[in-house]
């Protein structure tokens, strides 16, 4: 399903939705990783959290 751009508020800023293109550039720049680096990192940390992700790669540098 595709993002409502029109619903930005909590939920939309609290997941990482790898299906969006700009959603994976916005986050691959805020965290200073590529874009499969992100995509990998959601995916082995189990969660679309930005928090936990961000957790994730820190854990991995």
């Amino acid at each position: 399903m595709s993002d409502n751009k029109s619903k930005t508020g909590s939920p939309d800023r609290d997941r990482i939705s790898t299906s969006e293109d700009y959603e994976v550039q916005y986050w691959s720049e805020k965290f200073g990783v590529s874009r499969q680096e992100l995509i990998d990192a959601v995916n082995a940390s189990g969660s679309n959290n930005p928090d936990r992700v961000e957790k994730y790669l820190k854990s991995k540098k």
